[in-house]
């Protein structure tokens, strides 16, 4: 599992996320050009480290604002209200912005965007008590190379309680989850009880 060093001590929270929010690295491949889309407290208990945004999310600014969120929070348990509140709840995907379409759906995360951001962004998180690795782009940052994501997903319990591997919601994964009644039947309870045991504090 990769660690994260703290930030130095002028890297200040609200300015490192004002450069995030005006990066233009890698500008010249993005097709409807950069938005990047993260959310990010120092207070926040819950970390969700997502994919990259999708057409909508580029659209609306809002991580999560589609048919993939709705399910995520519906995995979780909780409504919009706790998952948008950045004191509780910290969204940063491995890209910030859209990358594309390509012939199976959205293009992976821009390989650009972590190097320069993450660890100084999550150095900032120190609250963070349970993150949620979304998909194999996370899995691999989180928790290392190597492993698929079913491999990963049902080894749920090697990392609990403070990180859970996650396939993406999308519903093109439907066939993906149907076919492991375990995910549901086991893994997602877990995951509610979990989630409710740290808004609880």
């Amino acid at each position: 599992m990769r660690s994260v060093s703290h930030p130095p001590a002028n890297d200040a929270l609200p300015a490192l996320l004002a450069e995030v929010r005006a990066c233009r690295i890698c500008a010249e491949h993005l097709p409807l050009g950069p938005r990047p889309v993260v959310r990010a407290d120092g207070r926040a208990r819950i970390l969700v480290a997502g994919q990259a945004p999708g057409r909508r999310v580029h659209a609306s600014g809002v991580p999560f604002l589609d048919p993939s969120g709705d399910r995520l929070r519906e995995w979780m348990g909780i409504g919009p209200d706790v998952f948008y509140d950045e004191s509780i709840v910290a969204l940063v995907p491995m890209g910030f912005c859209y990358p594309g379409t390509g012939a199976a759906g959205d293009l992976p995360p821009r390989s650009e965007c972590a190097p320069p951001w993450r660890e100084r962004l999550l150095g900032h998180l120190r609250n963070v008590r349970l993150t949620l690795a979304v998909g194999q782009y996370a899995h691999a940052w989180h928790l290392g190379r190597g492993r698929s994501v079913h491999e990963r997903v049902a080894a749920w319990r090697d990392t609990w309680p403070g990180v859970v591997p996650l396939p993406h919601p999308s519903p093109r994964n439907r066939r993906w989850i149907a076919e492991r009644p375990w995910f549901e039947a086991e893994l997602l309870p877990a995951l509610r009880e979990r989630v409710a045991e740290v808004l609880a504090g």
